[in-house]
């Protein structure tokens, strides 16, 4: 499955935090496939810059970049250590010493680390510092086999490698053994574990690791609908037939009708392995290798056959069809052999594009999550307004980007949606949260409508649409003056482009008599004067002028600006298009504690303090 989680072949990063480390990092880039990033004072000449280093480097772990410090390990750790979760996914964090005579693989020693540690001290010609048993003793992780190659029953690896580690040794054997042989070359041999080399179906015993070729390409058909149930069955049941584990496929593939069959996406999840799909003109080539070709597939979609012509498109002109196509009542599969093994990563075929709205909260790292951050790494294109995607910094600095100008929201969700349909995954950078008064709403009504009718094409409308939420200008408003927001609330855009004038007023109107805290998103313009001094005279009528009004301004960036007034005494002039207006109920409470001034909307639990009061309770 392509994870959101980026993998631990994600382009690293050389951090430095000095003028040296800059001209190691410039040897080592030469070396490697990596961006330079460097502290903005201390760094100037770096192609990227960042500000706070433990903020930077908390940022660039959340987001699964492999991260190269040149700087001393204590850095480093102190910043990563809130966010560690698993050895086995955590991004790889190397410590490079400044005179560049010592590397040590800090984190992610399971996921990649101890690889691209390697690498790093052969570019420099520096020492390695290794402290895992099995690669200072035999150099090699077990747990992670070269690229080609799978480990079948991964979670076994951390009751077998202390076993070979205290015993005599490991028996090594299997009818794949010849393509793993110099990788266990140093690997003592004995009876303490086994370690099986083979494509065939296993059950491993307890001491026991079996490594996978990733050569086995599995065709998929499917009706529309089909049960996830059914094709996962389909597939376990030939998988025991043809004696083949599911730990050597390398890949699901399919016709490029089904890139957005639940079916296929939960099998590809289940197995762990990448979906790719073919143009129906590809797998038709393939029409003269099939050996059971349908007239129903054909008068559906027009080529003869989708599981067997998938498997071998993805096995290429040397590949062989070692299972023909088995089916179920809606499903079909089949087995192809690749002449070689592959990696998952550079599989034939085109991924099920994605459009990924991401919303980054005000700009700031601190604010933004780590799903968020997880999705803009995993893009290939970043597509947005330009200030959006300037604000992620040196984070997304290599990947691609199509800005947009402001009044470009439907040009923009368009692009982002027909470039998906070529398989491209494409986060769409939104300010706030992208479903509060963003774009998630424009992607979806784009979505539900046909082409004919301004939507978009059909292959656009099969990409998979995920969001990562992030924190709206009301939610940073209220934390940012107290807790505004502790009662009902609602959320209220002044702004009439797409909206008529008299809707919103009535909608004004409803939240005034319902008496709700309201956010109002868009209150000004350049052009536009008079809406927010209107909503202010309408909500007077109902609250009174007193309930106090809070402008919250540039949230969470250097300049922000928290001013507090009343409604009555609501000047517009202090007002912009990056204020966030919000207005309290006839309940809300504004205190001055000394330190500062705090607004609040109580939620109803005075009845219970005041039953508390003896005072209240002797009226009473």
């Amino acid at each position: 499955m392509d994870q959101l989680n980026a993998p631990a072949t994600a382009r690293p990063v050389i951090l430095c935090l000095s003028k040296a480390g800059l001209e190691l990092a410039g040897r080592l880039a030469r070396a490697l496939d990596a961006d330079i990033h460097g502290h903005a004072v201390r760094c100037p000449d770096a192609p990227h810059h960042f500000g706070k280093a433990r903020a930077h480097i908390a940022d660039l772990f959340c987001s699964g970049r492999p991260i190269i410090g040149i700087c001393a390990a204590g850095i480093l750790i102190r910043a990563v250590a809130p966010h560690l979760k698993h050895k086995g996914t955590d991004a790889p964090v190397i410590s490079v010493a400044e005179s560049g005579r010592f590397v040590v693989p800090l984190i992610g020693g399971h996921h990649g680390a101890i690889t691209l540690a390697r690498q790093v001290s052969e570019g420099l010609d520096a020492d390695l510092a290794l402290t895992t048993a099995g690669d200072g003793r035999w150099q090699l992780s077990l747990d992670e086999p070269p690229q080609g190659w799978r480990l079948a029953n991964a979670a076994a690896a951390q009751s077998v490698m202390p076993q070979l580690l205290a015993g005599d040794g490991a028996f090594i054997d299997g009818d794949c053994l010849d393509g793993l042989k110099d990788w266990f070359e140093h690997v003592p041999r004995g009876s303490a574990v086994s370690l099986t080399v083979t494509r065939r179906q296993q059950t491993p015993a307890e001491n026991e690791l079996v490594y996978c070729p990733r050569d086995v390409m599995l065709g998929v058909g499917c009706a529309r609908g089909c049960p996830a149930d059914e094709l996962v069955e389909l597939v376990m049941q030939e998988l025991a037939k043809a004696d083949i584990n599911a730990a050597a496929i390398a890949g699901i593939f399919s016709v490029d009708l089904k890139a957005d069959e639940p079916a296929l996406l939960t099998l590809a999840s289940i197995l762990a392995v990448p979906l790719r799909v073919f143009d129906r003109e590809v797998l038709a080539a393939q029409a003269p290798r099939l050996h059971n070709p349908s007239d129903a597939v054909m008068d559906e979609i027009g080529i003869p056959g989708v599981a067997e012509a998938a498997a071998l498109a993805a096995a290429g002109d040397a590949g062989v069809l070692i299972h023909p196509k088995a089916k179920s009542g809606q499903a079909t599969m089949a087995l192809a052999l690749a002449p070689a093994r592959c990696d998952p990563s550079q599989l034939p075929g085109r991924k099920p594009g994605r459009v990924m709205l991401v919303g980054i909260g005000p700009g700031q790292s601190a604010w933004r999550t780590p799903e968020a951050s997880q999705m803009v790494l995993g893009a290939d294109e970043l597509v947005g307004y330009d200030l959006y995607i300037d604000l992620l910094g040196a984070i997304a600095a290599h990947i691609p980007r199509r800005d947009f100008k402001l009044g470009e929201e439907e040009a923009r969700c368009r692009y982002a949606l027909e470039a998906a349909a070529t398989g491209k995954d494409v986060a769409i950078i939104c300010s706030g949260d992208a479903g509060i008064y963003a774009m998630g709403a424009l992607v979806y009504e784009l979505l539900d409508r046909s082409e004919d009718q301004g939507g978009v094409s059909d292959p656009a409308r099969r990409v998979s649409v995920v969001s990562a939420p992030g924190i709206s200008a009301l939610q940073a408003a209220a934390a940012r003056s107290g807790a505004i927001l502790g009662h009902d609330f609602c959320a209220i855009s002044l702004s009439d482009l797409l909206t008529p004038w008299e809707q919103i007023e009535k909608r004004v109107h409803a939240a005034g008599a319902g008496d709700f805290v309201i956010a109002f998103y868009n209150p000004v313009s350049q052009r536009r004067r008079t809406q927010l001094a209107t909503a202010r005279d309408i909500l007077m009528t109902y609250r009174g002028g007193d309930v106090p009004v809070i402008l919250a301004s540039n949230l969470g960036r250097p300049d922000e600006a928290i001013l507090h007034r009343t409604l009555a005494s609501l000047d517009i002039d202090e007002v912009d298009m990056l204020t966030t207006v919000m207005v309290g109920a006839s309940t809300s409470r504004q205190l001055d504690l000394g330190r500062g001034n705090a607004v609040y909307t109580p939620r109803g639990y005075a009845r219970h303090l005041d039953a508390d009061d003896p005072a209240v309770e002797e009226s009473s």
